[in-house]
This record gives C-alpha cells, sequence and structure tokens, in this order.
C-alpha cells in the first residue's frame, strides 16, 4: 500500500452495513454513487451486455459462473490491468506520438523523454475494474440501478504522462497521450495514440537523463586543463577515470533553472582491465568543474588544491584466495572491492563521522522515505467517508479510577484539517493512526478502518535555516495528511533540481487548511534512519530494516487464521449478502 510518488490506490469492503442511517436515507446514497461511477466509467446494463457480447471488449466466459449470495457475476478472462505499468510498446507509441506533434524536424530531434509512465486512472475506475474484470470479483461493489447492477463493457483507456526536455529551447513539457484512440497511422504501420493536452512548465530543470550522463562524461575527459590536472595526480589513462554528474543543486541566483547544469564528481580505478573495479573507493578531491547540459561545454575549471589519490589496494581486487594462502571459499561470493588506505592520516579521527579502516572515513548521515497512502477504506466507487484519528497511551491519574497507579487507556483525537494533522511519531505514547470509515461498522458498532503503526523513525538533524529543507520541507514532520486532488503526487515538487521556490508540494498544499473529516484522504508517512557507520559496514555494508505497518482494526473477521481447520462453525470472511450491502 505504500507508493513513491505515484498514486496508489487502495480499495477495501467488507459488505457492511452503514452506521446511523436510515433505508430510505441509503438507498439514495447508493444510487448517487451509483450514478457518479457509471458516468465516470462509461457501462451499460446487464440485460444489454447479454444481449450482445460484441461489445464488450473482453468476452464473458459462460462455461463458468460464480457462485454468489444475491445477483450473479458472469467472470471475464484477465487482461491488462488498470494499474499495470506501461508495456515497452505502449511506451514506444507514447513517445512516437509526441515526437509526431513536434513542430518542425529540429524540435523532434532536440526532444529528451525523461520519463513516460502510466496516467494513473480515478480511484473508482480502478474499484470498479477490480469489482469485475479481476478475481476475486466483487458484484456488490458494481454501481446499480433499478434494473439490477451495471455491468462495464470495457476497461478504461490506457494513458501515458511524459516528462519531455527540449534540448534546443531548454524547455520542459508536460504530455498526456491517449494510447487506445488511433489518431494516425505511420508509414511502417505502427499506429499512433493521440494527444490530450501539453504543457510547458516554465522555471524547471527536469531529472539527467542516461544519455547525458554519458556526453557529459566524454566532455569533461577530453578538456585539456582537466587531463592536465589528472596527470599531476598520476592519472595519464582517461580511462581509468570516472565522471559522475550531480545536479548543481540552487545556491544562488547562479544557480538559476535557466541554465541546466551539472557538478560531476570525479572517481578513479585502478586497473583498466577490471570492469567490476569499484571505482568509488578512490574519489578525485580538489578538482571544480561546472558543466552546461544544454549546450554540453565546460563552463567552469579549477584545479584548488593537489589532493593524492588513495593508495591502490595492494592486493588490487582481493579474493578470500588472495588472502587465505590460495584457498577460495566456496560458501561465499569473492569481493569485487578496493579498500584504499584513504585520506586520513594514521590515528586522526573525527566527530563527525567513523573511521570504518586505516584512513578511511564515513560521515554519520540519513536516508528518508516518504510513502503516499491514497487511501478508501470500506468505501465503495463513489463514496468518500474517511477520517484520520490519532491515538496516544495516557496514564490515568492517580485517584479512585487508579487506586494502585497502573492505569492506562488510548485517548483517540481527530484530525480535522490539514494544520491539524502534521504530525510527529511519539514513542514514549505508542502513538499510531487509524484511518478509518465513518459509516462503516463491525457487530459491536465500531467503525472498521485501518491502523498505521510506526516502526523506528527519526527527524533530520539539521537547524532551520538548513538549504536542503528549502525543498525538503515534507521531512519537518512524520505524517501529513491531505484531501486527494489530482497533481498532488510529489511532497517535495514534481522538479526540486536546482529549484529557488521554498516549500513546494506538502509544506504548500497543507496551508490552504482543507478539511479531512468525510473526504477522500491521502496519508504521507515519511520515515527515516540515522546511519552511524561501523567498520562492518565496509566493504560490504549488511542490509539496514526501516517501514511501518498498516493493519486492518475492528473488522468484523480480521483473524489471520480464519480460513484454518476449527473454524468451520463461524461465518465465513467473505460472502455477498444483499440486505447488508448498502
Amino acid at each position: 500500500m505504500a507508493t513513491t510518488p505515484k498514486e496508489a490506490t487502495v480499495a477495501v469492503s467488507f459488505g457492511q452495513k452503514s452506521a446511523g442511517e436510515s433505508a430510505s436515507a441509503a438507498v439514495v446514497r447508493r444510487e448517487n454513487a451509483s450514478a457518479s461511477a457509471a458516468a465516470d466509467w462509461g457501462v451499460s446494463s446487464a440485460a444489454e451486455d447479454l444481449k450482445s457480447k460484441n461489445l464488450s471488449l473482453i468476452r464473458p466466459d459462460p462455461s463458468t459462473k460464480a457462485p454468489t449470495k444475491g445477483i450473479q457475476i458472469m467472470p471475464r478472462a484477465q487482461t491488462k490491468h488498470p494499474l499495470d505499468p506501461l508495456s515497452a510498446a505502449e511506451i514506444s507509441v507514447a513517445v512516437a506520438t509526441v515526437r509526431a506533434a513536434g513542430a518542425t524536424p529540429e524540435v523532434r530531434d532536440s526532444m529528451r523523454f525523461v520519463e513516460v509512465v502510466l496516467l494513473e486512472p480515478g480511484k473508482n475506475v480502478v474499484a470498479l475494474a477490480d469489482a469485475y474484470f479481476f478475481p476475486p470479483f466483487q458484484p456488490s461493489l458494481l454501481p446499480r440501478t433499478k434494473g439490477g447492477p451495471v455491468i462495464p463493457i470495457k476497461l478504461p483507456p490506457r494513458r501515458a504522462r511524459l516528462v519531455v526536455y527540449n534540448k534546443r529551447s531548454n524547455e520542459t513539457s508536460l504530455w498526456i497521450v491517449d494510447l487506445a484512440e488511433v489518431h494516425a497511422t505511420t508509414r511502417g504501420g505502427h499506429h499512433r495514440g493521440k494527444v490530450i493536452s501539453s504543457t510547458v512548465v516554465p522555471d524547471v530543470q527536469p531529472p539527467m537523463d542516461a544519455a547525458e550522463y554519458a556526453e557529459c562524461e566524454a566532455v569533461v575527459k577530453d578538456y585539456p586543463p582537466f587531463i592536465e590536472a589528472m596527470k599531476k595526480r598520476g592519472i595519464d589513462d582517461m580511462d581509468l577515470v570516472m565522471v559522475d554528474p550531480w545536479c548543481a543543486g540552487y545556491h544562488s541566483e547562479a544557480d538559476a533553472p535557466s541554465r541546466r547544469l551539472a557538478k560531476p564528481l570525479i572517481f578513479c580505478r585502478t586497473e583498466s582491465d577490471c570492469p567490476l573495479e569499484n571505482g568509488y573507493a578512490r574519489p578525485v578531491e580538489g578538482i571544480h568543474v561546472l558543466v552546461d547540459m544544454q549546450n554540453m561545454v565546460l563552463i567552469e575549471f579549477e584545479d584548488r588544491k593537489l589532493v593524492p589519490l588513495p593508495p591502490a589496494d595492494p592486493l588490487r581486487n582481493y579474493t578470500p584466495g588472495e588472502t587465505r594462502g590460495g584457498v577460495d571459499r566456496s560458501d561465499v561470493k569473492s569481493l569485487q572491492i578496493v579498500q584504499p588506505e584513504g585520506a586520513l592520516q594514521p590515528g586522526e579521527s573525527r566527530k563527525y563521522g567513523t573511521t570504518i579502516a586505516p584512513g578511511l572515513y564515513a560521515p554519520v548521515h540519513q536516508h528518508f522515505f516518504v510513502a503516499r497512502m491514497d487511501m478508501a477504506v470500506d468505501c465503495k466507487p463513489g463514496e468518500m467517508h474517511n477520517q484520520v484519528v490519532e491515538v496516544n497511551v495516557r496514564v490515568e491519574e492517580s485517584g479512585k479510577d487508579n487506586v494502585h497507579d497502573n492505569a492506562f487507556y488510548a485517548e483517540k483525537t481527530l484530525l480535522r484539517s490539514e494544520l491539524e494533522a502534521m504530525r510527529d511519531c511519539d514513542p514514549l505514547s505508542a502513538r499510531h493512526w487509524i484511518i478509518r470509515n465513518t459509516r462503516t461498522v463491525n457487530r459491536n458498532g465500531q467503525l472498521t478502518g485501518y491502523k498505521l503503526v510506526p516502526g523506528s523513525n527519526c527527524l533530520p538533524l539539521a537547524g532551520p535555516k538548513a538549504k536542503f529543507l528549502r525543498r525538503a520541507a515534507f521531512l519537518k514532520h512524520n505524517l501529513w495528511v491531505t484531501p486527494y486532488a489530482r497533481g498532488e503526487d510529489f511532497p517535495g515538487g514534481e522538479f526540486p533540481n536546482q529549484n529557488p521556490r521554498v516549500g513546494e508540494g506538502l509544506a504548500s498544499w497543507v496551508k490552504l487548511n482543507r478539511p479531512l473529516e468525510e473526504t477522500n484522504i491521502v496519508l504521507w508517512y515519511v520515515f527515516g534512519i540515522t546511519h552511524v557507520p561501523r567498520l562492518e559496514d565496509w566493504p560490504v555494508m549488511p542490509v539496514e530494516h526501516i517501514g511501518f505497518v498498516l493493519q486492518s482494526t475492528l473488522h468484523r473477521l480480521s483473524l489471520a487464521a480464519i480460513d484454518e481447520k476449527g473454524w468451520g462453525k463461524l461465518e465465513p470472511n467473505s460472502y455477498i449478502d444483499e440486505d447488508e450491502c448498502l
């Protein structure tokens, strides 16, 4: 249920009755939701679907029928799910469509396709697809009319979203392409999609692509002053040199996105005949390089300080055989990495990191992740009845209710708006959050939901004026909650490279302080780890585990072993009950 910057759909339905709602109100609500979902889908009635199989993109299989209590569902053959990533063929069609839309051959040839991904359909559409086209079939989720359930005749059209950088004009644009509709046919017979929209995004720089990485490395390695600087460090073979272009960031107006800039980091291998050698073990220090990536020219170069390269490992890429008298161990893989002596003097150390090998220093650092969860807890298509509750365990005050001073209880607080929902973890109170449905109750009359249980976590170890917090303001809190809005996908904004603007993304959206009660909830959980390096982290770092848990809570039957033998006398954990499915 966790996702990186793209929308993830979480749909859960247990066929339970809404709390505090009359039968007539439930019928009206159900019909309104059905009408909305049907309009979003493009459907026919069940009768029309059975009259003409040719209307359906996916033919029904008459030999198999899913027995259900209430309505009957005709299973369909599986096809591409609405959330499946784009195939290679779909990517090719999307790229060809955008290229064909270029005004001139020069414009078409200067296009770089930074990203080509699926434009995810609406949550209601995905829920309907899951209900009808993909097992386990859930007919209770289909929209209903007076004549019965409305059966979809086809899956929603697939669309692609493209981020395109025009090298000629230094412009970034966003394109939406319909992959289902044939707009034109090329001479080779391949079809193109239809351009739905194209928008130029001003004053931004998209990520660099692999081709630009290779071009930048070639430009730097061909620059005569750079070649001379490497010779001063004892490197004559430029094939040993590794050039890694990094975004210049934004520190002053000179870094503005009007230019596409990169500040390469330089590394050096020891032997050209060892392609698996880890060149990152030998950084080249003291050289400043700035590259104009649009025109692919080196615009700044300075050999600031002659820092000797870390000495090569005398064993080169040492293997178990070389370190154990010629006897290789068969139970482990040989290590393909160079262990240098490093830049620190023997016995020297710094408090900001750990000396993990003689002369090798690893700084203390942090890693952060953001899980974006588009929730739909116990919601049918068209419904938005979710809210978020914070739970803290409190110690009861001494008195008649706590005569032994050992009582404690769970205190629940409703997060009513975006500003109220900017929250941090608190292990001292066992803090967690519940995303619940305000209309669905279990057999005990309690609202059902899902519980977000934090794991080990941290906040950024930086002062309030730290420049990285200008573009990563979302790191200031562990939890953010927003109502769903199209385009709000990236917590730090979609284009952070060389971005002079402060607080884009979550920090900007929540200023609207939109209400969060009974709405389409999106959770943003920020979790990280503070890594204090150990000697055991070199040359191969072990795995670090970090994450969180999303647990079902207060549902009708949620025992993990409910399908095991011995539970036969209990009601099944999944069924269709027309009397209770409102």
